[in-house]
């Protein structure tokens, strides 16, 4: 089944079913005849739990009588002066209710229905499904006004040391809360020691933690952001490198030399013309003197 318990428990109520619908491990709900008789979940106290805490029975007592009941253990139990008939009808309703409203709000679990299953203390309290469904979300605003976080319903129960006020009002829940509280359990484990339900405990739990009677766990630490490793520096691109210099043009093809300036007086090599000219100067100016 892919639907969730309330939807299932509907449809199985508008059929008229009598067995036991069993959400994988975290709990069973029974119904007869398509109304609701008895519902146990892992996490709460179960009528044999607050039978053996109450003093009323041990542990063996119910072991024993749960191997001989074939029917109806509940009213063995009965017979033997255990509890009244009142007593067990009055300890299965706070069970169902108790084991209803943790159960009824678990996320997901696996759904399968066992035609023809009763629980072994027998039929003892009816509840139709509508008013149960009703009840539980009546129980959630009842939690959510004594203290709206659910911060401390899963954690361990540690009393303050010392108050901030000279008088302190308790109610006989929350004084038992104070006094079975361990700094390790948590409200469902003392619940099932101390022998009371487990959704009474939760409330005394919220209405301690508003009174500012518990300590409160400490917020959980902001993530450290991620710090990227330092980007090493590009490295400075090397300056490019200056490309020569064009030559100044000089109107000279290329293989060509440049031009040589030209001199004032006649130019002159070794040949023996030349020699002869330069000596005839020279006459022609001491002349002139």
């Amino acid at each position: 089944m892919g639907e969730s318990i309330e939807a299932t428990l509907t449809s199985l109520a508008g059929d008229g079913a009598t067995g036991a619908l069993r959400a994988g491990r975290a709990g069973t709900v029974y119904l007869h005849q398509g109304r609701v008789c008895h519902v146990e979940c892992q996490g709460t106290p179960s009528v044999e739990e607050l039978l053996t805490a109450s003093g009323r029975i041990s542990a063996n007592g119910v072991r024993t009588t749960r191997q001989s009941a074939v029917g109806d253990g509940g009213d063995i139990l009965v017979r033997r002066g255990v509890l009244t008939k009142g007593e067990l009808q009055l300890c299965v309703l706070g069970a169902t209710l108790d084991a209803s409203f943790f159960l009824f709000g678990l996320a997901g679990p696996k759904l399968r229905f066992r035609d023809g299953d009763r629980h072994w203390l027998g039929t003892h309290w009816y509840f139709d499904v509508p008013a149960l469904l009703l009840e539980c979300r009546r129980r959630r605003a009842r939690l959510d006004r004594a203290w709206p976080s659910a911060e401390l319903d899963a954690k361990p129960v540690r009393p303050v040391r010392r108050i901030g006020s000279k008088h302190v009002v308790l109610s006989a829940t929350q004084w038992e809360v104070l006094l079975a509280a361990d700094d390790e359990s948590t409200p469902a484990e003392l619940a099932k020691r101390i022998g009371l339900s487990a959704y009474a405990t939760l409330v005394a739990v919220r209405e301690l933690a508003a009174a500012d009677l518990l300590i409160r766990p400490e917020p959980e630490p902001l993530p450290r952001p991620v710090q990227k490793p330092p980007q090493k520096e590009a490295p400075e691109p090397e300056p490019a490198a200056s490309l020569p210099r064009r030559a100044e043009r000089s109107g000279l093809r290329p293989g060509m030399g440049p031009q040589q300036p030209r001199p004032i007086t006649p130019q002159t090599t070794g040949d023996p013309t030349d020699v002869n000219l330069l000596i005839r100067l020279r006459d022609a100016l001491e002349a002139l003197q």
